[in-house]
């Protein structure tokens, strides 16, 4: 196992006049940024790979289009400051709760007649390169109607991608050439003959979401979410922009293993953090996806006291921390129409009271759930209330959901609507509640800053599977490639019953939003254990009603499983091909692979594990002998429902070869039993 070295913070400034220095290198000195301000004022910048001595992003566009000046035309340079920083800091939870920041900073100074003052700040990691644009104007605000920041790429490639959208993120990835892109949300990723790029924000705050448009080609430009008509932004003659990233590797798994997001971030505001706790829990959630249970009072009604005590129960005897109950409040009756929802008070059939101190005598947490249906002005109204009464109950877990328009035309990743999401934030810190939020702003890192914002969604979830063609393994393939560089993702994985079985044999099954009779899940079972570990989430759901999961042999994993990491790393892979990324949480490592449609053969050398220990490795795997059946939509397949459980002694020594069937994959628990004597 590689130590991790904790280093010193080293810092020098200098202050450089208009003709220095311009240029900031990443602390390795293989990725440079150069700044550069033409005669009329107008600012650019690019990067280029010194050790190949190539032209990665070419002279690009920078700034802001504000419409209480001419843009930039009238700024002219002040000066230049350098800096460097190498230190260590610790999460509160995390893939790695110790990272490392190691980078170079440039500050661009700048100032018009007036005394405007307009500052570029680059940063330059050894896994990618960042700025963002910090303003002191004598005006008390500033209307921004749209971004000038360019990047003008050098080469073409495949990229992977979602359309730009300002309300969801939930749609299929597409995979084109990059100058076949029209548009794009971010993470955006895209592969040229060299090296792999990513292109996202930090730190969003009071600004409005960016996404891609192609003006020409290989020329991408910032595109910010709408305010109104004609301003993008509403903003103090006084503020920062998010960061603009641009992450590079020489190998897909580089992008994963990059840390850059969360270095551009802020210390931890909440002084206290201990009751912020990573957990596994499972829920009232899946059924009513799947018609079974409905979310609303009556006699389909999901979440009831009974209902309670029986998920509380199963969780209690299964090493699982916290139950989720969807439905559980008053005002489901309005869903899809005021979008009206009571936060306090149960439906008629949930003690929400005795629920609470039977999950309590149990070692149970409950968490609430808080669907909003995106009226958010109902929602921040009455949220204040609703925190309390969860904080006097115990209830440190709550998940959101924005599954609706918001209110006078505001789209969800305005700047509006990550106002209102970070608003939800700081209130859940004061009352000491921990999020998990659905149809969210994306993760932009600020888990750092703030660690009760847990996990989101933020892409298409497990639920799609439930009521349309689903989610591919391909896709999945190419999840943690792209929505996963942002953050974690609460996926809800984990179905074991992949033909929908139980569903498909209750006759009262309710088929809403659309016919889900050919529906199931594309992945194999031994894949959906190993999303545990592939899809990163500190609050990790087993998905499935709990029926399906009771004296299941493979269930042991989810046992087992502790999503309180304190090390990661993506080890093998390839965008849409395949994926293996390891844990350890407490001194046990995990691993989870995945490939796409294709079967496949994967070496992997165990030399992540710490030498000198010998472990049990458990390894859930895909059965390669399964029989050929018809699945559900009349195709044929071997068999998703069967899988092997190997067991065998190893080390770092060794080596495994990991065999995955077409949609499968493969979990591994490695279990540490006794040190070796050199």
């Amino acid at each position: 196992m590689k130590r991790i070295v904790y280093l010193l913070v080293i810092a020098f400034l200098v202050l450089s006049c208009a003709g220095a220095d311009n240029i900031v290198k990443s602390p390795d000195g293989r990725w440079a940024v150069e700044f550069e301000i033409s005669d009329d004022g107008l600012l650019y910048y690019s990067v280029v790979d010194n050790r190949s001595d190539s032209e990665l992003i070419a002279k690009s566009e920078l700034g802001l289009d504000c419409l209480e000046f001419d843009s930039l035309a009238r700024f002219s340079l002040i000066g230049v400051k350098h800096s460097s920083f190498n230190q260590t800091w610790t999460q509160a939870w995390g893939e790695n709760k110790i990272v490392v920041d190691n980078h170079n900073e440039m500050l661009v100074i700048m100032s018009d007649s007036l005394g405007n003052r307009m500052n570029v700040r680059f940063c330059a990691f050894n896994d990618g390169v960042a700025f963002r644009y910090e303003y002191a104007t004598l005006y008390d605000s500033l209307r921004v109607a749209g971004e000038l920041t360019q990047f003008n790429l050098c080469e073409d490639g495949v990229a992977w991608y979602t359309d730009a959208n300002f309300e969801s993120y939930e749609m299929e990835y597409k995979q084109s050439s990059l100058s076949e892109v029209a548009t794009a949300s971010t993470p955006f990723v895209f592969k040229s003959s060299q090296r792999y790029f990513a292109i996202h924000e930090a730190a969003l705050y009071d600004f409005p979401e960016m996404v891609l448009v192609n003006e020409d080609s290989l020329s991408l430009r910032s595109y910010l979410a709408p305010y109104y008509k004609g301003v993008r932004a509403v903003v103090s003659g006084n503020f920062t922009t998010p960061w603009r990233t641009i992450q590079l590797s020489d190998d897909a798994v580089g992008l994963i293993n990059s840390t850059i997001i969360l270095n551009l971030n802020e210390p931890c505001k909440i002084e206290d953090t201990q009751w912020i706790k990573p957990q596994k829990y499972i829920g009232v959630w899946w059924e009513m996806h799947l018609g079974t249970k409905l979310w609303k009072e009556g006699p389909m009604h999901g979440a009831t006291t009974a209902e309670a005590v029986r998920y509380i129960d199963f969780a209690a005897d299964n090493n699982i921390g916290g139950v989720l109950f969807e439905g559980w409040n008053k005002g489901w009756e309005n869903w899809g129409g005021t979008q009206e929802f009571d936060y306090v008070n149960p439906s008629g059939d949930f003690d929400l009271d005795s629920v609470v101190a039977y999950g309590a005598r149990k070692g149970i947490s409950i968490w609430m759930h808080n669907e909003t249906g995106g009226n958010i002005y109902d929602y921040e109204s009455k949220m204040e209330e609703a925190f309390r009464k969860y904080h006097d109950l115990g209830i440190h877990y709550l998940k959101t959901g924005y599954a609706g328009g918001m209110p006078d035309n505001i789209r969800h990743h305005s700047q509006k609507g990550v106002n209102h999401y970070q608003k939800v934030v700081e209130l859940a810190a004061k009352y000491q509640i921990a999020l998990d939020v659905h149809e969210p702003i994306k993760e932009t890192g600020i888990r750092r800053t703030w660690p009760n914002m847990m996990t989101r969604e933020g892409a298409r979830g497990m639920e799609w599977n439930a009521w349309s063609r689903g989610n591919s393994s391909d896709y999945l393939t190419i999840l943690p490639f792209v929505r996963l560089l942002a953050g974690p993702m609460d996926y809800t994985p984990g179905v074991f019953d992949i033909y929908f079985e139980r569903a498909c044999a209750d006759s009262g099954r309710v088929q809403w939003n659309g016919d889900n009779s050919q529906c199931f899940i594309k992945t194999t079972l031994a894949r959906q254990i190993a999303n545990w570990v592939i899809i990163y989430s500190p609050l990790q759901m087993a998905c499935d009603m709990i029926e399906n999961y009771q004296g299941h042999p493979a269930f042991e994993f989810f046992r087992e499983f502790d999503p309180d990491c304190d090390w990661s790393e993506a080890l093998q892979g390839e965008i849409g091909e395949y994926i293996v990324v390891a844990r350890r949480a407490k001194g046990k490592f995990y691993v989870g692979a995945g490939t796409n449609s294709e079967g496949r053969v994967v070496e992997l050398p165990l030399d992540f594990l710490e030498d000198g220990v010998v472990y049990k490795a458990k390894i859930y795997g895909d059965d390669l002998c399964a029989e050929v059946v018809c699945q559900p939509d009349g195709t044929f397949a071997q068999d998703k429902r069967s899988y092997v459980i190997v067991e065998k002694f190893v080390s770092s020594r060794d080596s495994l070869k990991i065999e995955m069937a077409p949609d499968g994959g493969q979990a591994i628990l490695f279990d540490p039993v006794i040190e070796q004597k050199e």
